[in-house]
């Protein structure tokens, strides 16, 4: 920069913005219009720079960073552009013009130009307008048509919400009884038009963010059926299909109805199958034209509301494994009936990396956890036992439908376990959560949502009363709806607290309602399909460990179900809520500040000699941290998460269950070596460990009180994952991951033949800071050979 021109320029459009807010503030006042007593001033940065949106905020003075937005350039291409709205108070625009002309005139001792790092950041300074607030697609703004909107105050003080209200009154737009609070922000919805935004942005200091509300199911269900088909016209207008992907979603459910609009591309006559072929492959009841729809689209409602294009990575399978005829099926042997549904599809297409999609459950209340005929077999089929092909199953946790037990919850969701087969060690195990609390129907006046915003879903089951021993289940939750409890005390569902997909009869409906976890599962079964697309190479067992790599628990499940941060408060968190929701952007790419690594490794975990069976191999890892830039950071917090994801053979027959390595084949741990410790003695301290007899009795992990889960927590199922926040000098140095095998009955019953064999393995490692300005992924890459584009 040069400074004296730059800083000039900023200079002479502060000034600018401030006396065009002084003369709008006249006009209005003049026709007795309210007005605002601050000013909104918009701060934009270069392209492909970042700017130092901290150094904008002074609370002292009163002025507060609203909302920050990065632009990518036009068609989204090109360089970033970052855009700060901030809030200056009457009698503080000093506070900027000072920073500006020190920028100018003055210099520090190292003789660089005062406030150069903020000041060099900001490329343009503007009075803020109604784009500067809108957060959605500028598209989306309304015109002359009211619309619901949210309105995001900065301040949770009901002050500032009475403001706006009073506002409301004045500038005549209605809006919503109930408000939303957060940290620093109140949520409220009105129904309003292009103008009385920008009257309502003139008029208040409060505002921070305006966003389009959405809608909900109901408004869709409401429509009539050829005011739905326009919505779905729209939406194969927006729709493109990879004609040869080579990755599927394989629905085994009730059949669906591939004739349906949205179906019709993504599902051809010859990958729609049935158990019976007397059975047809039509859907007779509806939930499996549902789950196709949910696995095609993710969430159908947020698909027809948008604008944007969708490209379809992956096509849909269907097997119907369900009769016509309700109970003609209840004797069949389930397993059995899955294994011959997964055939007819891979005898249809071979080659294809299959994402195989099951909402079908027994409620077996005995089980608690145990292995069953019917989850062995997923273990079986998910581990390639019988055939070495290797497969993913994502599977709902099962459904509290009882209406008496959703006014109970969340007690409830700890009694009503996970139903069978999803307790399979193998599968991805799905529950529910919801964000789902807005209500708009008139008729329901003094109701309310039962879950919190983003809390455990009402209709989710979990694994809190299972014996320790068991798996972790649900591993991740994803979206299920929500239910109301009305003025005298009971439950219901409602359309407004639902998800929408496809009804199975078009000719009717084109939209259904949808929720539960069976809704949750098709979600993951999307989200999966896409990872195997992006990542061809991926191993059903990597992108099993993406999925839970990549959730986080939400705040509201923090706070539901958190009253401590010790190792047992976490345990029983993940028996009801899994790992947390999966973040799409997390399990498919880096970023600047987000680093993750994958191995796919085989290792042989034991190995027979003179007829004596003994555990053979270990893996150890060298990560290639950036050691300098991380002992750079010093005492900044750096997460680092680590996730092992394999699959087992089972040995369900009810021997030594006691022990629990003997239901699977083996089992593999992961540790970390403590900050500065070498090799050799990392090596050595888990080199005994795997080769002990009684596995409860190890404790190999350095350090476990570091970790948010801790070895012991960690160590269930066939699936382990764990964070450590520590400093990133303290995290340089912890660069060795061991993965070792503990005993299964590979080794246990060596006389079964299989004690030689290989095992494959994922291994996916992330590191991440969180200052976006740190780049820790260019030196690894570099460092490892990946190109970095220019």
């Amino acid at each position: 920069r040069d400074r004296g021109r730059h800083g000039e320029k900023l200079i002479r459009q502060l000034e600018k913005a401030w006396k065009d807010a002084g003369a709008s503030s006249t006009a209005r006042q003049a026709v007795s219009l309210p007005s605002r007593s601050g000013v909104y001033i918009e701060f934009l940065g270069a392209p492909g720079f970042d700017l130092l949106t901290k150094s904008l905020e002074s609370r002292g003075d009163g002025i507060r960073l609203l909302n920050v937005r990065s632009l990518s350039g036009e068609n989204g291409q090109g360089p970033s552009l970052d855009r700060a709205l901030v809030f200056v108070p009457p009698n503080k625009e000093g506070v900027f013009l000072r920073k500006l002309r020190a920028y100018v005139a003055e210099s520090t001792q190292t003789g660089k130009p005062k406030n150069q790092p903020l000041v060099a950041s900001i490329n343009d300074i503007q009075l803020a307008v109604l784009e500067s607030f809108w957060q959605d697609d500028k598209a989306l703004i309304p015109n002359q048509t009211s619309t619901w909107c949210e309105i995001w105050l900065s301040s949770s003080d009901p002050e500032a919400e009475s403001r706006f209200r009073d506002l409301a009154v004045q500038l005549q737009f209605s809006c919503d009884a109930g408000s939303l609070r957060f940290p620093e922000r109140t949520v409220v919805l009105a129904d309003v038009k292009r103008e009385q935004l920008i009257s309502l942005v003139e008029s208040s200091d409060d505002v921070a963010e305006i966003r389009l509300a959405k809608e909900t199911a109901q408004f869709f269900m409401e429509l009539p059926n050829r005011d739905q088909a326009e919505w779905v016209k729209d939406l194969l207008g927006r729709i493109s299909v990879m004609s040869d992907t080579h990755v599927s979603v394989c629905v085994l459910d009730t059949g669906t109805n591939n004739k349906h609009p949205l179906l019709e591309a993504l599902l051809a006559d010859a990958d729609c199958h049935s158990y019976d072929a007397d059975w047809g492959t039509h859907d007779h009841d509806g939930h499996g034209t549902l789950m196709a729809g949910t696995a095609a689209f993710g969430d159908l409602l947020a698909q027809v509301q948008g604008t944007h294009g969708i490209e379809f990575v992956h096509c849909l399978e269907s097997v119907k494994i369900l009769p016509p005829q309700p109970g003609k099926n209840e004797k069949k042997l389930w397993g059995y009936v899955t294994t011959q549904a997964v055939s007819r599809a891979e005898i249809q297409a071979p080659n294809r990396q299959r994402i195989l999609c099951m909402a079908v459950s027994a409620k077996a209340e005995r089980d608690r956890g145990r292995p069953t005929s019917w989850s062995a077999q997923i273990d079986s089929i998910s581990s390639g036992y019988s055939d070495d092909q290797q497969r993913l199953f994502i599977i709902a946790a099962g459904n509290i439908n009882d209406p008496n037990e959703w006014i109970q919850y969340p007690d409830s969701n700890f009694t009503n376990a996970v139903h069978d087969p999803a307790q399979a060690w193998n599968a991805v195990t799905v529950g529910a959560y919801t964000t789902k609390t807005r209500l708009t129907d008139p008729d329901i006046s003094g109701y309310q949502a039962v879950a919190p915003a983003d809390g455990l879903s009402p209709f989710s089951t979990t694994s809190v009363t299972w014996e320790p021993r068991w798996p972790v289940k649900p591993d991740i939750v994803l979206e299920g709806g929500n239910v109301l409890k009305g003025p005298d005390g009971t439950a219901s569902s409602h359309d407004d607290l639902s998800l929408l997909s496809t009804f199975y009869r078009p000719n009717q409906h084109y939209f259904g309602l949808f929720d539960a976890t069976s809704a949750a599962a098709a979600q993951a079964a999307c989200l999966a399909a896409q990872i195997q697309a992006a990542y061809p190479q991926a191993w059903p067992e990597t992108v099993r460990g993406l999925l839970i790599h990549s959730a986080q628990w939400t705040d509201a499940m923090k706070r539901q179900f958190l009253t401590s941060g010790s190792k047992g408060d976490y345990a029983r968190l993940m028996r009801i809520c899994g790992y947390g929701v999966p973040n799409f952007a997390r399990a498919l790419e880096c970023g600047s500040n987000y680093l993750t690594l994958i191995a796919q490794e085989e290792i042989q975990p034991f190995e027979l000699i003179a007829s004596r069976p003994r555990s053979k191999d270990m893996h150890i890892f060298e990560m290639p941290f950036p050691q300098d830039l991380l002992l750079g950071l010093g005492e900044m917090e750096v997460t680092l998460r680590v996730t092992l994801s394999y699959f087992v053979e089972p040995g369900p027959g009810e021997v030594g269950w006691k022990d629990r390595y003997r239901y699977p084949s083996h089992a593999l741990r992961f540790d970390v070596n403590s900050p500065g410790e070498p090799l050799a003695v990392f090596e050595g301290r888990i080199n005994p460990a795997f080769r002990e007899e009684d596995e409860d009795s190890v404790a190999t992990s350095a350090g476990s009180d570091r970790w948010t889960i801790g070895a012991n927590g960690r160590k269930l199922g066939s699936i382990h994952s764990d964070m450590w926040v520590g400093t990133a000098a303290e995290i340089s140095t912890c660069n060795l991951i061991g993965v070792y095998p503990v005993i299964g009955w590979w080794r246990e019953r060596y006389h079964l033949g299989r004690c030689n064999r290989q095992a494959r393995f994922s291994l996916i490692v992330s590191l991440h800071t969180p200052s976006q300005t740190i780049d820790i992924y260019t030196p690894v890459a570099t460092k490892i050979g990946i190109t970095i584009p220019t």
